[in-house]
């Protein structure tokens, strides 16, 4: 199992991929990450991942359960960038349904409501993870999905999302975790590091910031680690499903 504490932040330090960064600074280094990806952001998760990425938002959809009728009730999706899951949401939702995509980098909000123009119940804010602009008790549900990985503190965040959410509201956390099936577990390392780069620099013309986030799936809490981290926050009725062999992972939690 991986130590959390070989993850994110220890003492005065922050992790920014493999490398040891001040907290303070890491921030403005991941802002610059998706600024420079922003425009090519979808069209390379599609590359990277095999379309996978796509069956896997479909499954954190399923966790979110949307309400189907016309009553009110409301998403957050935090570091949401283009606006992917909340359209998802949207579209399986009743009427009443709304939903608020939350992210710190503007060129990821501007790429989202391109993407999302004439979604009159879809609303993008921008924010941070963990300082939300939202008052206490009045989200019905929480999503976000590959964002968690890049915060500063994991628990701060962790802890906004309880604290936003009404009592009753639903928690779900889609991320890239640690891959338990063997061999797949090589064969995974050895294209990560390789083709995701190569990728980045041939389709985004920038193969460091696909380095960053590779290095960065690897600092990030296995899946019982980060688990642990969820249910510190306060949330109840925790659990995580492996997906694709625990290339990827939906954690999962109430606000009880």
């Amino acid at each position: 199992m991986n130590d959390p504490t070989d993850k994110e932040d220890i003492g005065s330090r922050a992790s920014f991929g493999f490398a040891s960064v001040p907290p303070e600074a890491k921030q403005g280094l991941v802002n610059g990450v998706f600024s420079r990806v922003a425009r090519r952001y979808d069209l390379m998760n599609d590359l990277m991942s095999g379309g996978l990425h796509r069956l896997w938002k479909d499954e954190l959809i399923t966790v979110l359960a949307p309400p189907k009728g016309p009553q009110s009730f409301s998403l957050l999706d935090v570091a949401g960038g283009t606006g992917d899951v909340a359209s998802r949401f949207l579209k399986e939702a009743g009427t009443g349904a709304r939903a608020i995509v939350c992210d710190i980098n503007q060129d990821m909000i501007e790429a989202g409501r391109e993407r999302g123009e004439g979604e009159e119940r879809l609303t993008f804010v921008r924010g941070n993870a963990e300082a939300l602009p939202f008052e206490s008790r009045t989200i019905d549900a929480y999503s976000i999905a590959f964002g968690m990985r890049n915060l500063t503190n994991i628990e701060n965040a962790l802890a906004e999302a309880y604290r936003v959410l009404r009592p009753g509201g639903r928690f779900a956390c889609l991320e890239f975790s640690a891959v338990d099936v063997p061999i797949l577990d090589a064969l995974y390392d050895a294209y990560s590091f390789k083709a995701i780069p190569a990728l980045g620099a041939i389709v985004a013309g920038d193969a460091p910031s696909y380095r960053y986030l590779v290095e960065s799936i690897r600092r990030f809490p296995d899946q019982k680690s980060f688990a642990c981290l969820i249910e510190g926050a306060g949330f109840e009725r925790v659990r995580y499903r492996n997906l694709t062999g625990g290339i990827a992972a939906i954690h999962s939690g109430w606000r009880i």
